[in-house]
């Protein structure tokens, strides 16, 4: 009986077995690893280039996880729709071999898990012959990603850039630094001149202008410091918005606009070369102007108010009073370099009470103006007042 039992539990094990590698459908194909099309591309375009930013695919086009890529196409052309990657623009190289890194089967989320897309980019530089003198014009790009036989699943999602050719920039920028700001100068060249004219005449819906830009020579953090109409001839800017006590780097570009029914699309054109400023503020204010005295103190004790106009540097810190007693004699017999200030700390407002006075004396007032970095203005005209 014991034998037989035996013989039975066995018989059951090998049935279970049997049951847990039965197949539930038709046996799956093998996949073909096609990566699926990426559809994120973007583009952008200054000058005659034009970068392209796009994910690499982490799904076939089966949805199993990408263990190897191939090279990969960028396609470009002058028509609307691409339909194939006929004549490629360039042809990127595999990334490096080996497999990549698969999801776990077991993971609920097998998407989840898989590993997070590269990102890629690559740069075209646009033929002369394909840009236009037509606002209209458009370039068309798509990247299509093989596999490691050099099969792929199709083209990217489509992105269009303005073909319509853009203005040279500068190629005679200089700065200087005065009290007011950097001074930028360049000139149109007559070549610049004669293309503007020429895109003007085929295509009006356009307009052009000079874009300034300003480096932080320290973060190499970008600011727009200001924009220009272009014009013909030599042209001025003048930048007040930077912080004093920094270097930067300024450079020039043209601005394309295109206005369309539904849009405006701007293309930068190439940089000049940038030129460097040191921004070392060793410029005083403006002189104070409109200095004057007035004594006061019939019944009570005297003092002479003393008012000027008011200076309109952005960097004014405050003003300096400066007093002399008549009868004070000097080496060369000038009042004024004997002139004393009466003040311990900076006068914030356009007026002071000077209330050390003595009847029977005459005073001489003089005031300058001190901006934030200590700067001092030359003084000002003088003006006198008598304390009976």
């Amino acid at each position: 009986m014991r034998a037989h039992l035996g013989k039975f539990f066995a018989f059951a094990a090998l049935c279970v077995l049997l049951a847990s590698c039965a197949q539930t459908g038709p046996p799956l194909p093998p996949s073909l690893e096609l990566p699926k099309p990426p559809a994120d591309l973007r583009a952008t375009r200054k000058g005659d280039r034009v970068t392209l930013n796009w994910s690499e695919p982490t799904l076939t086009t089966d949805r199993q996880s990408v263990r190897y890529i191939g090279p990969t196409l960028v396609c470009r052309s002058v028509e609307n729709e691409i339909t194939h990657c006929g004549n490629p623009a360039a042809l990127l190289p595999a990334p490096p071999a080996g497999p990549r890194k698969v999801s776990s089967p077991h993971h609920k989320d097998r998407k989840a898990a898989s590993d997070k897309p590269t990102p890629e980019t690559d740069t075209d530089t646009v033929p002369a012959s394909m840009l236009r003198l037509d606002a209209a014009a458009e370039l068309t790009y798509a990247v299509e990603v093989l596999n490691r036989n050099a099969r792929g699943a199709g083209l990217s999602n489509r992105v269009h850039v303005p073909a319509v050719v853009t203005l040279a920039a500068p190629g005679d920028l200089s700065a200087s630094l005065n009290g007011d700001g950097v001074e930028l100068t360049w000139t149109c060249a007559l070549e610049v001149q004669k293309a503007f004219n020429d895109l003007s005449g085929r295509s009006p819906g356009f307009e052009v202008r000079y874009r300034i830009y300003r480096r932080e020579e320290s973060t190499g953090k970008d600011a727009i410091a200001g924009e220009v109409s272009f014009e013909p001839g030599a042209v001025h800017f003048m930048d007040s918005s930077f912080e004093w006590e920094k270097t930067y780097l300024y450079r020039v570009t043209t601005v394309t606009t295109i206005k369309r029914a539904d849009s405006e699309v701007q293309v930068e054109g190439d940089d000049s070369a940038p030129v460097r400023v040191v921004a070392h503020d060793v410029f005083p204010p403006s002189v104070p102007t409109g200095l004057q005295a007035a004594y006061s103190g019939e019944g009570q004790k005297p003092f002479i108010d003393l008012i000027w106009a008011p200076v309109t540097n952005a960097d004014l810190a405050g003003y300096n009073v400066y007093r002399l007693e008549a009868g004070a004699e000097t080496a060369s017999g000038g009042a004024g370099e004997k002139m004393v200030k009466v003040n311990s700390e900076l006068v914030k407002s356009p007026a002071y009470r000077d209330s050390a006075v003595e009847s029977g004396k005459t005073y001489t007032y003089s005031v300058s103006a001190v901006d934030v970095r200590g700067n001092e203005s030359r003084r000002s005209e003088e003006t006198s007042e008598a304390v009976p």
